[in-house]
């Protein structure tokens, strides 16, 4: 009966969507024109051959605008439940001022205000990665609750550019990035995997490092560069699936098995969340609420292994 139920569950289950939006700004000069380009188009073919059921756009060069990015948004805003998630990933070059962020864009800059508007009225969960320079000061105007945010800087001054956007593209194609085997990469696994291979770049480069990543996903706390229960930081960033792998990726592709699939990563994420909580449980409780899930969780895969 047990499996009966998660098998009904399953089947009525409303599979949940993804949109990806990764846009590239302006480099300036045709060697950052050209690796914002190519870093852009690597996510692009990542996420487009990983994610199944995702809705995968991608703005380079000329079309890379504040108005073709509002545009698209837009539709998404119109067509996506609550049930559903956005990605977006910024990489490029940002400015500021000492009051305001801009990302800079063919036309008319994209301001961390002008943002901020635009994504509030797309429902469901938000990761906002922005892997420019300056891109620490716009996490002020752009955090709210449901909204993950990963910058590569600390602060709206570390001015020079980044290689985080390299090694975040690089999360993506690593199976090193899963790194609890589930054959996922959330959005927290590819920050901490893009976070340390920034970290040693300066270190192996012997060069003092002039950007310093770091996430908020509470839509009310200071970001932090290690998340973790402690801190409070990280717990929305580890619900955000960015692509699948291997047998999970294959699962992925047909609408059986993806709602089997998803089921499997809340009962995962759910885990996630008891862990968070446990310093302010009741021991027997923990245990008897984590073996339940735990449980389900079994039982589920042995349904997608089928």
């Amino acid at each position: 009966m047990r499996l009966f139920a998660i098998l009904l569950c399953a089947s009525c289950y409303v599979s949940a969507a993804t949109y990806y939006i990764t846009i590239a700004g302006l480099g300036g000069e045709p060697e950052f024109e050209q690796r914002f380009t190519t870093t852009a188009n690597e996510i692009d073919k990542l996420l487009k051959a990983s994610s199944g059921g995702a809705r995968v756009e991608t703005l380079t060069g000329p079309a890379a605008t504040k108005a073709k990015l509002t545009e698209i948004v837009g539709s998404i805003a119109k067509a996506a439940t609550a049930q559903d998630s956005l990605v977006l990933i910024l990489v490029g070059h940002g400015t500021f001022d000492g009051a305001e962020y801009k990302f800079n864009l063919p036309g008319p800059d994209l301001s961390a205000e002008d943002l901020a508007m635009i994504l509030d009225k797309v429902p469901g969960q938000q990761l906002v990665v922005n892997a420019t320079s300056c891109s620490g000061g716009m996490v002020a105007a752009l955090k709210r609750p449901g909204r993950a945010i990963i910058t590569s800087t600390k602060s709206g001054t570390e001015k020079n550019a980044t290689v985080f956007a390299r090694y975040f593209a690089e999360a993506l194609r690593d199976p090193a990035t899963d790194a609890d085997k589930n054959e996922a990469i959330t959005a927290l696994e590819a920050y901490r995997y893009a976070n340390e291979k920034t970290i040693r770049f300066y270190d192996t480069q012997k060069r003092i490092a002039t950007e310093h990543a770091q996430i908020e996903d509470t839509g009310k706390g200071e970001p932090v560069r290690d998340p973790s229960a402690e801190n409070g930081q990280g717990l929305l960033a580890a619900k955000i699936v960015l692509l699948r792998l291997g047998s999970a990726q294959k699962a992925a592709a047909t609408p059986e098995k993806r709602k089997l699939l998803e089921r499997k990563e809340t009962l995962e994420q759910d885990i996630a969340s008891l862990k968070y909580q446990r310093a302010a449980m009741d021991s027997e409780q923990y245990r008897k609420k984590l073996s339940e899930l735990l449980l389900d969780l079994a039982r589920t895969q042995a349904e997608i292994d089928k």
